[in-house]
């Protein structure tokens, strides 16, 4: 029984930076001419991003009661990681329930009464009773909803939610899965003048997107079928990537040989996953990577000898909105969506890492 991604939506708060704002703010924490002011100004102006999304408004004048950066004393404060927590706990369960309400009100076909399972994730804070809970609480969904809640994966980990609304829907052909991924990245910024630090302040952003499976197809041309899903780790990688918690907010640990690693991998992953499905490189219509930085998705391209046009959904979310964690896979295949339908299914790769190195994969068909 094929199951489908049947709709995506995509929401970002309000506040917005340009990454060349968010570099000069930076650079008020190195002193001038120094290792970490060079490192902060080239990797900011290489970074293929324009434009970042924030719950915090403290890099511009007038923020009350800033967080992480006093715009008045050019001062970068250091909050505890509860205090960041907190104001995870106030934003995140708003933001979820607004994307979960605007992903059913868009969606052909489905109605809130249509929901069965809900399936939420995070990486970036914590609270309970939690997201899930007050998706269904907000929504006025069934009480009986069965609720889910997938934590501290990292980038890839809307793969994971993804593979379970599919076997929730293969198990009871009836069930309607609402998935919705959120991550408030930004309340982690804790400049350092490690380069690990300094590339991670220089891509997260914040952003929450969702989508609905079933076994439903109520609008050809924008559901993808879900035809496999794939996941494997990468040799010898296990400390170049990594996500902790802090006393000064989650600590990520982000090896500049990630990308390398990726380019080493990539190839033989992809080609494992097409040949199980009877497919080949030459079949893939559209390519769905998460764009987790420039360099990774300029490997992946190399790694896979693909063309400059093929990654072109993922260079234009890491352009627009930076890596939004697990969130941004969604985006990227939002972007795919909206794009023009040629009225004949379209085969689809998509890819997102994290922790591990972990490479979840899957084969979409655009139906």
């Amino acid at each position: 029984m094929p199951v489908f991604l049947n709709h995506i939506t995509t929401t970002v708060p309000q506040t917005a930076y340009t990454q060349d704002e968010a570099g000069k703010t930076m650079l008020h924490k190195f002193e001038e001419g120094s290792r970490a002011a060079r490192l902060t100004r080239r990797i900011y102006a290489h970074s293929g991003i324009e434009t970042r999304h924030s719950v915090l408004p403290d890099f511009r004048e007038g923020a009350d009661a800033p967080l992480l950066f006093d715009f008045d004393t050019k001062k970068f404060l250091s909050p505890s990681t509860g205090e960041r927590n907190d104001l995870y706990s106030k934003e995140a369960r708003v933001m979820f329930s607004a994307t979960a309400e605007r992903l059913v009100g868009e969606c052909p076909g489905i109605e809130k009464s249509d929901i069965t399972h809900v399936i939420t994730v995070s990486c970036t804070g914590f609270f309970a009773p939690g997201p899930d809970f007050y998706i269904v609480k907000d929504l006025g969904l069934n009480p009986s909803t069965k609720r889910f809640h997938i934590g501290f994966m990292g980038c890839y980990a809307a793969f994971p939610a993804l593979k379970m609304a599919k076997a929730f829907c293969e198990a009871e052909p009836e069930a309607v899965v609402l998935v919705v991924c959120l991550e408030l990245c930004s309340l982690h910024l804790e400049p350092s003048e490690e380069i690990d630090d300094i590339l991670a302040t220089s891509v997260f952003g914040d952003g929450a997107s969702g989508a609905i499976v079933s076994s439903r197809n109520e609008a050809p041309g924008t559901s993808f079928r879900m035809d496999s899903l794939n996941s494997t780790i990468a040799p010898d990688s296990e400390g170049d990537m990594a996500w902790t918690i802090g006393d000064h907010g989650f600590d990520m640990i982000l090896s500049t040989y990630v990308p390398r690693i990726l380019e080493a991998n990539v190839a033989e992953i992809v080609d494992g996953l097409l040949s199980e499905n009877d497919a080949q490189r030459a079949d893939i219509e559209h390519w769905a990577i998460h764009p987790g930085g420039r360099a990774i998705l300029d490997k992946v391209e190399q790694g896979l000898e693909l063309g400059a046009e093929d990654l072109t959904a993922s260079r234009a979310v890491l352009r627009d909105y930076g890596n939004m964690s697990s969130a941004t896979i969604l985006f990227v295949l939002d972007h795919i969506r909206r794009s023009p339908a040629s009225g004949r299914p379209e085969p689809i790769l998509a890819m997102a890492f994290g922790p591990g190195l972990t490479v979840e994969s899957a084969l979409l068909t655009r139906v």
